[in-house]
């Protein structure tokens, strides 16, 4: 074991939030010592595949309280600092460093090379000019010392007047900082896809519907949006954002439960009117050949094919017409598990709220212990939240913790 480093602000997690935190602090306090630890072979792992390796790095959301709304965990507590430093600001901190940006239609924001390279090497020559380390280190335990917190690595110790913890869901983690007094929400998964097994999305993968809506009605839950039939099942933004928002009843449930899925969004008075009309002005057409709706013709032809009608628009009886439209927008799908992106895994769960200061991310109790990121639970929809999530309370952390 080497001997131990004295540092004037430690981080632990060389991800987004602990590489922002530290940057922020190193730049109002060029002479402080400042030091990120990383256990894992690479840093910034979430950065360079967020958004399929383009980074969506934050989005297009300028209204904090509009901005809290994507937030299943951590709506209340996030319009406070989303005041101090938001998805704007961190266009202007990018911009003011050469990283140019666009906003895609759906709003999120990536850089316009297309490539998360490109915010990773903006942030190292930031560390490297403000000559921050990074020591491969991974943390054995936290000790809470009247000098500091003692960290004890796999390197070497490090004995830290203010230290940062930026280590997203480490569950190793979340016991060092049990062991020291800080309290733990039990994690669950969130933003997690659907498998489901059901003859309407076999040998469909790749399908999309784009106005999709879905529901867990027992438990008052709704989304909308794209949805893609994969392989196992279900997946897209609607889908995620339903397991987002669901996380813990879903977990409850063991991940077996009912959802109702309107493939058109449509109201299914209207998908019966959409039908009539089609039947009425088609009636010499063979039902799976043409259809009122703009829908794959494969994943139409599995609707017929599953409702039984065939034959004639003009022969389809009120009974088959009726299970056309129950198929199409109130489709009751059983799902049986879920699966997960593990490099963009994401939880529900970590540090209580309660226990920390939104205005500073300082615990409430242990001073000089700051939080930034996915360690805390808090946790988002997609579209670039999340990160700015771990912008928003890393920069908070990063610059209460130089003033002092």
């Amino acid at each position: 074991m080497e001997k131990q480093n004295e540092v004037d602000f430690l981080v632990v997690g060389g991800g987004a939030a602990g590489y922002f935190s530290a940057l922020r602090y190193a730049f109002l306090q060029p002479d402080h010592e400042v030091v990120i630890i990383e256990k894992g072979k690479a840093t910034l792992q979430k950065v360079k595949i967020s958004g399929g390796g383009r980074c969506n790095i934050t989005h297009g959301c300028f209204d904090p309280k509009e901005l809290v709304q994507n937030y299943p965990r951590g709506n209340k507590e996030l319009l406070g600092p989303f005041n101090q430093f938001a998805c704007g600001d961190m266009m202007t901190w990018l911009d003011e460093r050469d990283v140019e940006l666009k906003i895609e239609e759906d709003g999120r924001v990536f850089p316009t090379s297309n490539s998360s390279q490109t915010i990773i090497d903006c942030f190292e020559k930031e560390r490297e000019t403000l000559n921050i380390k990074l020591h491969k280190a991974g943390a054995l335990s936290i000790q809470h010392t009247e000098s500091g917190y003692l960290v004890h690595t796999t390197a070497s110790n490090y004995l830290a007047q203010k230290l940062l913890i930026a280590t997203g869901s480490s569950k190793q983690m979340w016991q060092h900082l049990e062991s020291i007094g800080v309290n733990i929400i039990p994690p669950v998964p969130s933003l997690f896809t659907f498998n489901i097994k059901h003859p309407l999305l076999k040998d469909l993968p790749g399908i999309s519907f784009p106005d999709a809506t879905m529901e867990l009605k027992k438990h008052y839950l709704d989304s909308f949006g794209p949805t893609l039939i994969t392989h196992w099942g279900l997946s897209g933004p609607c889908v995620l954002k339903l397991s987002a928002w669901g996380a813990r009843e879903l977990a409850n449930l063991n991940y077996s439960f009912q959802v109702q899925l309107n493939w058109l969004g449509m109201p299914n008075e209207h998908v019966s009117d959409e039908i009539l009309e089609y039947k009425k002005n088609n009636g010499k057409q063979k039902i799976e050949n043409g259809s009122p709706f703009e829908v794959p013709k494969r994943f139409w032809k599995r609707v017929c094919e599953l409702c039984n009608a065939t034959g004639n628009w003009a022969d389809l009886s009120n009974k088959r017409l009726q299970g056309l439209v129950d198929l199409l927008s109130r489709c009751e799908l059983q799902v049986e598990g879920k699966s997960t992106f593990k490099d963009e895994f994401v939880t529900s769960g970590g540090i209580d709220k309660k226990e920390i200061d939104f205005r500073t991310m300082q615990h409430k109790r242990l001073k000089q212990l700051y939080f930034a990121g996915e360690v805390i639970d808090i946790d988002a929809v997609t579209g670039g939240f999340n990160f700015q999530a771990a912008w928003t309370t890393a920069w908070i952390a990063g610059e209460n913790a130089a003033s002092l």
